[in-house]
């Protein structure tokens, strides 16, 4: 039944990168689940991870990890099966049977996570996605569950996730964490969101969304040294004055929109999601 990672206590752990990926949170039939010190998050592969051993509690599942030099091999028995995998590897095998996944156990922070999506699979336990309020819901009943949290605005999604990736270096030319130039973290950040935008900043502005006179959180905000088109640098409306953006001097940063080096090129605004 598990849903996108499993957690198993006492483990090492590898990368940060993965666990300031895209937040989520987990549901357990008509339950919210509290995770106090080790969040669930959508690694780069797009599949959630999650600490998992009190959901494997629940659900009547054991969970054992053994140390394998710095990695953890991680065995998750229930229901007559048996799935075992090793934290660094896309290699599990379900009651004896390799398999190859499309993405890794993972460690961090003391904490083995292994991909929900594989261990669902395995159990045979329904799980769903609800991208309106990023949660993920596990049925062990075999019943359908609406989702118990209200919906949260692309919009804020997209300003919640952006802040994920403050300080990773510039890039140019660059799309992924190991580095970003401004078209490139913006069209990162909507791509999570299955927007897709074009590769330039000129390109987002003449193409994408509409033009606000004063933006709010989550607009695209564009600058040039002329403060007019064509755009030489993109964005994302944090409010209260700010905005993020991979910049080549300190990399993703926020920075004042209307004061300092970026208010005098600040020049228009447009909206990729509508309130």
């Amino acid at each position: 039944m598990l849903t996108s990672a499993v957690f198993v206590s006492g483990a090492l752990f590898a990368t940060s990168t993965e666990a300031a990926a895209l937040p989520v949170k987990v549901q357990l039939n008509d339950s919210l689940l509290s995770f106090p010190d080790a969040q669930p998050f959508v690694d780069d592969n797009s599949r959630t991870q999650i600490p998992v051993r009190m959901v494997a509690e629940k659900l009547g599942y054991s969970v054992s990890s053994t140390p394998v030099g710095k990695q953890v091999k991680v065995t998750i028995s229930g229901n007559g099966r048996t799935v075992v995998l090793q934290t660094g590897s896309n290699r599990a095998e379900l009651n004896g049977k390799g398999i190859t996944l499309d993405t890794s156990a993972i460690l961090s922070d003391n904490r083995t996570y292994v991909p929900l999506r594989f261990i669902s699979e395995s159990f045979g336990t329904e799980v769903d996605w609800d991208s309106k309020t990023q949660l993920v819901i596990v049925s062990s009943d075999g019943k359908d569950h609406s989702p118990v949290l209200k919906a949260v605005s692309p919009a804020t999604i997209l300003v919640t996730n952006s802040q994920k990736y403050l300080g990773i270096p510039y890039m140019w030319g660059g799309n992924t964490t190991s580095g970003f130039d401004c078209s490139g973290f913006v069209q990162f950040l909507l791509n999570q969101q299955k927007v897709s935008v074009p590769r330039t900043a000129d390109g987002m502005r003449q193409s994408t969304g509409t033009s606000v006179f004063a933006p709010t959180p989550g607009d695209l905000v564009f600058f040039s040294d002329s403060q007019k088109a064509p755009a030489s640098h993109v964005g994302i409306y944090l409010g209260n004055g700010k905005f993020i953006s991979a910049t080549n001097s300190k990399g993703v940063q926020i920075t004042p929109l209307t004061s300092g080096y970026w208010g005098n090129r600040y020049f228009t605004a447009k909206r990729v999601f509508s309130s």
